[in-house]
């Protein structure tokens, strides 16, 4: 797993990146909630671990404005209160489960594996994606917006499918050529900016709202304009 660890105790980060590595897992380690939300919405993690008493913004906070923001990547979060209330706190902020410090480590990784089995499972139950009124039926894989059927390559379709899927975040070149081409393209290629202009022609190009957004040096960004 890719797993995003929001811990500004350095010790219990440490440890947490150590062990989570140990299980050949990816870690980044942040230790605010400012760059917990910065990290969260411009890369795609398996799982966000999340402390609740971190500077800045507090766990809460920052699962609240990612949830605004769209991001639905799982939620981890750790507290060393667990009452009730604040268990209820956690889970109505956008936290998908919530574990309380001390906790053993098997426990964490239980946790982990539970919650994204969940995600991977809901993903796969989801037959048609929207946004807006763009429609992806994934059983047909057929496009249609404004109920206008469009007519897309494999490759214009597996973009805008992995696009939609990760709406309302900015989203690398670089990422993209690995989840969507599965390949190891020189990252100066073009491909990415010519299936980009392939897609804006056919999904943006006659419609008012415009959905695929360019993030100058940083990638690209589906999302109305609304």
């Amino acid at each position: 797993m890719n797993l995003l660890v929001v811990e500004d105790e350095p010790k219990v980060a440490s440890f947490l990146k150590q062990g989570l590595e140990e299980q050949n897992n990816e870690v980044t380690v942040v230790y605010d909630g400012f760059y917990a939300k910065k990290m969260a919405l411009e890369n795609t993690y398996d799982v966000i671990i999340l402390d609740v008493m971190i500077p800045h913004k507090n766990g809460l906070e920052v699962a609240k404005e990612l949830r605004s923001e769209g991001l639905k990547t799982p939620i981890l979060m750790l507290t060393a209160l667990g009452s009730l209330d604040e268990k209820v706190s956690g889970l109505d902020a956008g936290a998908d489960d919530y574990l309380v410090k001390p906790f053993e480590f098997k426990e964490l990784l239980a946790r982990l594996r539970a919650l994204t089995k969940r995600y991977t499972d809901n993903l796969a139950d989801q037959k048609v994606l929207k946004l807006e009124d763009l429609e992806l039926d994934l059983d047909r894989k057929v496009a249609r917006r404004g109920g206008k059927t469009i007519d897309l390559t494999a490759k214009e379709f597996s973009l805008l499918e992995y696009l939609i899927r990760n709406k309302n975040r900015v989203i690398s070149r670089t990422e993209i050529l690995e989840k969507v081409w599965e390949s190891g393209f020189d990252t100066t290629t073009n491909v990415i900016d010519v299936y980009i202009n392939f897609l804006r022609k056919k999904i943006d190009k006659d419609f008012p709202t415009k959905i695929i957004h360019t993030m100058v040096g940083m990638g690209y960004i589906i999302k109305s304009d609304l």
